[in-house]
């Protein structure tokens, strides 16, 4: 079933990779240093399930697309958006679809998987580091470092649990990949930075 099931995400996906029309989350440039970039997202809502480790990428996966592909009260079908999202250095991560901009919480079906939760999430400020290339757990740390370092550097203070974004399907040649580790911050502590 879970194989089936990724068989289906893989081949609507690369469908519409293909056809360039595969929607992100809406973001506006705070500020960008050390090669950082701070973004401000609008509100979204997002399809999350609690993993029991980093290594249940593909369980956690499956949850998702079932939800979006038809496994909901209504039998309704969802369109793939970009990234997957997933947190990271915790005991329980976090993996998540961002849902369509078109969906308010209440427009959508209640997913039949219990362990698959919808969630509204404020807008917020959130500071990013990308990279290409397979998204290794080496590299990831990597990223992890720099973004953090140079938070540190500027005076920010993360107030959230650092993420890995991937936007794209598994294979996708690595100098064609996008990734990104993110974090939340406070937007109020960024009028400084914002001011230089």
């Amino acid at each position: 079933m879970r194989n089936s099931i990724l068989a289906l995400v893989a081949a609507l996906w690369s469908g519409m990779v293909m056809a360039g029309n595969i929607e992100e989350p809406s973001w506006q440039l705070v500020d960008k240093f050390d090669g950082v970039e701070l973004r401000y997202y609008e509100p979204t809502v997002q399809a999350r399930t609690t993993l029991s480790s980093n290594s249940e990428t593909s369980v956690g996966f499956g949850r998702l697309a079932g939800f979006i592909f038809g496994g909901n009260n209504k039998g309704q079908k969802i369109a793939m958006t970009a990234p997957v999202e997933e947190t990271l250095g915790v005991d329980a991560p976090v993996m998540a679809f961002t849902m369509p901009a078109q969906y308010a919480l209440s427009d959508l079906p209640t997913p039949r998987d219990p362990r698959v939760r919808l969630v509204e999430v404020p807008g917020k400020t959130v500071a990013v580091v990308r990279f290409s290339g397979w998204a290794t757990a080496y590299k990831v740390e990597r990223m992890k470092r720099k973004l953090l370092d140079g938070l540190r550097k500027n005076g920010i203070e993360p107030t959230g649990t650092p993420a890995l974004n991937q936007y794209n399907p598994p294979w996708t040649l690595p100098f064609l990949r996008r990734n990104e580790v993110t974090v939340e911050v406070e937007g109020a502590a960024l009028a400084a930075v914002t001011a230089r």
